[in-house]
């Protein structure tokens, strides 16, 4: 099978993912279009399903980081969308019906990808951590936060967890900055991780600092990542001439920092939302 033939086989199932991750069929076919672009010009994936499903994904995420989600008013219903999958729509309806497309204009971006990739579309986290180039921590908490907002969680209990995490990784950069490395180890769980991406790792970082020590050590000092939000939460950036070019992403859990994602892929980083933290300093 052809590459070309491959896309049209391809092409109802990557609009159903593009219209439940951007919400709208409004630029579907743009991002379908752009995707079948990068595809003319790429050697020939080992896996186009694969492939075209993380080009896709990523296309949306930019695309929402870029313009934001539609409006309520904007809402339509997912049955009224073009092809899509007869089973993900049958779990749809038993979700949240025609309310559905509505409910998914409350989720972040992340949130969002992660939820239809997994709930909907029956994803693998691991799967799910290729295709969005995050950890498997992160689409699992990415999932999960978009599942309770789905469910209808209490906005209170996920702003409490959100001000603890900032809380926490406010502080540990201040330690940072500080060069306090025993401030740093009382924010870090003692197995924490930190994992480099592939671009981070051709720029010098090691793939893995493993511990709290080799976390603290690798942090010890560092004034050149500036405080951001990733994503509406608190995390740090490596930012030159206005472009983020190194994003730091911490994963907290019971007021500590379990994993630090380092993220330097620009294609990935062109997904996350990053703005920078006014400081009174």
């Amino acid at each position: 099978m052809t590459n070309v033939e491959g896309f049209e086989a391809e092409r109802p199932r990557l609009r159903a993912l593009a219209v439940r991750i951007l919400g709208s069929a409004a630029d579907v076919d743009d991002v379908v279009q752009e995707a079948w672009l990068r595809l003319s010009g790429a050697e020939d994936p080992d896996d186009l399903p694969a492939w075209l499903t993380t080009v896709v994904t990523r296309l949306c995420l930019d695309h929402l980081r870029r313009h934001g989600t539609r409006s309520a008013a904007e809402a339509r219903s997912f049955s009224d969308l073009g092809p899509t999958d007869p089973e993900a729509d049958v779990l749809l309806a038993e979700m949240a019906g025609d309310a559905m497309g509505i409910v998914l204009d409350t989720l972040a971006p992340g949130e969002r990808a992660a939820f239809v990739l997994h709930d909907v579309f029956g994803y693998r986290f691991e799967e799910i951590s290729a295709i969005m180039g995050r950890s498997r921590t992160a689409v699992r908490q990415l999932a999960s936060r978009g599942r309770r907002k789905v469910r209808g969680a209490p906005e209170s209990s996920a702003a409490a967890e959100s001000d603890g995490s900032r809380r926490v990784v406010g502080a540990f950069l201040d330690a940072a900055r500080g060069g306090d490395v025993t401030t740093l180890l009382s924010f870090l769980a003692p197995d924490v991780v930190m994992r480099a991406d592939l671009v981070g790792q051709q720029m010098g970082t090691d793939p893995v600092y493993d511990g709290a020590a080799a976390v603290a050590a690798r942090f010890d000092g560092a004034r050149g990542a500036a405080p951001v939000n990733i994503d509406g939460e608190l995390g740090a950036a490596w930012i030159h001439a206005g472009e983020v070019k190194v994003a730091f992403v911490f994963h907290v859990e019971s007021g500590l920092v379990q994993e630090v994602e380092l993220i330097a892929d620009p294609e990935v980083l062109a997904t996350l939302d990053v703005v920078r933290v006014r400081t009174s300093a």
